[in-house]
C-alpha cells in the first residue's frame, strides 16, 4: 500500500452477480456493488432500525476477480477489504462528477450467519521452494512451520499441549 491511500474494510451483502470482463491484454477484472446498512437499538421501541444504505462499486483483478466470480453470487454477505479511490469526470453537459469506489484487496464471506466450503486452487508458478509447493499441494512445509500438531492421546480431538 502507497503512503497516502485510504485503507478501508467493509462488511454488507452483495447488491448484484459480480460481472466478470477482460481487458484487452487479457488481464481479469470484477466488478460489483456490496450495500452495507448501519442499524441501531431504539430503547423506546424495543426494536432495531435501519439508517441508510450505502452502496459501494468495487473492483478487483486478476486471479482475485476469477475467484470472486466463481465463489460469489448476489446477497451473499462478505467482508471486503481494500482501498478507496475518488474516480472525477465530466458530464457531456460540462458538470464535474466524482464517485468513491474500492479497489478489492482481498474479499470473502461473512460467517456470522453461514458457513463456507474453502478449496486451494493451484497457483501458476508464482514462487518456488518448499514453502510454495506446500501452499500448492496442501502439504507442510520442511522446517517446522507447517507440521502438524502432535496427536492427541485417547480419544480426544483436539491435545491440550500448546502447538508451540
Amino acid at each position: 500500500m502507497s503512503v497516502g491511500e485510504t485503507p478501508i474494510t467493509v462488511v454488507g451483502n452483495l447488491a448484484s452477480d459480480p460481472e466478470l470482463r477482460f481487458t484487452p491484454s487479457g488481464a481479469a477484472l470484477v466488478k460489483f456493488s456490496v450495500a452495507s446498512t448501519p442499524r441501531s437499538y431504539e430503547k423506546t421501541s424495543g426494536q432495531w432500525q435501519d439508517g441508510t444504505a450505502m452502496f459501494l462499486r468495487c473492483t478487483a483483478w486478476r486471479d482475485l476477480a476469477q475467484h470472486i466470480a466463481e465463489s460469489l453470487t448476489k446477497g451473499m454477505r462478505v467482508v471486503v477489504t481494500g482501498r478507496l479511490r475518488q474516480h472525477n469526470w465530466q458530464t457531456p453537459e460540462g458538470e464535474n462528477r466524482s464517485m468513491l469506489g474500492l479497489e478489492v484487496d482481498d474479499i470473502g464471506p461473512s460467517l456470522r450467519f453461514a458457513t463456507a466450503k474453502v478449496e486451494r486452487v493451484q497457483r501458476n508458478g508464482n514462487g518456488s521452494g518448499p514453502a510454495a509447493d506446500a501452499w500448492n499441494t496442501g502439504a507442510p512445509a520442511a522446517g517446522g512451520w507447517g507440521t502438524p500438531a502432535p496427536a492427541a492421546s485417547g480419544d480426544a480431538k483436539y491435545s491440550e499441549e500448546p502447538p508451540f
